[in-house]
Order: C-alpha cells, then structure tokens, then sequence
C-alpha cells in the first residue's frame, strides 16, 4: 500500500493505493495520528484502492469521528469493489462517499 499525503493549509488528502488490510492498516492510522492537528477538510482519495477490510474501514470510521468535531470528510474515487463494500457494511450512510 502506498499513502501520499497532501496538505494545502487546513485541507489535507489523502491518496491510498493497493490494499487496506489488517496488514497495511496500521500503517494508514499511524499516518493519521498526527496528521489531523488543525485540519478541518480531510479528502480521501481512493482511486487507486484496490480492496478494504474491515480493518480498512475501522480508520476511515475513527477518521470519521475525528472530522466530525473538526469539519468535513469526504471519500472519493471509490472503484465498484470498494463501493460495493461500503453498500454492503452500510459506510454509504456513514460516509460522504462522492
């Protein structure tokens, strides 16, 4: 999995390629961890995401949590596996998935 981080002021995106497993999760929370201080717009660009796991979609949830006290989060590029995902655990509803 790649991440490449973009940040433009108090907007920052995320890019994630490949997988978001239990493997490479981890990775992405660590990334985050920090990465959130005084952001108030987080776009996740998954464009390149081939697959999510549960684990996957626990950190975008505990990002979205985050957002939610800080401002907007938005997920985009979603290709039709992982959107199919997000149908079937219901983070459709969760999620402002564009």
């Amino acid at each position: 999995m790649t991440i490449t981080k973009e940040k433009d002021g108090s907007k920052l995106t995320v890019k994630i390629e490949g997988r978001l497993d239990t493997t490479t999760s981890p990775q992405l929370e660590g990334e985050l961890k920090t990465a959130l201080d005084d952001i108030s717009e987080l776009v996740f660009d998954i464009s390149g995401l081939e697959y999510i796991s549960s684990a996957g979609l626990r950190v975008l949830l505990t990002a979205q949590k985050v957002m939610n006290k800080q401002g907007n989060m938005t997920v985009k590029g979603a290709n039709e596996a992982v959107m199919e995902i997000f149908e079937v655990t219901g983070f459709v509803d969760i999620l402002n998935i564009e």
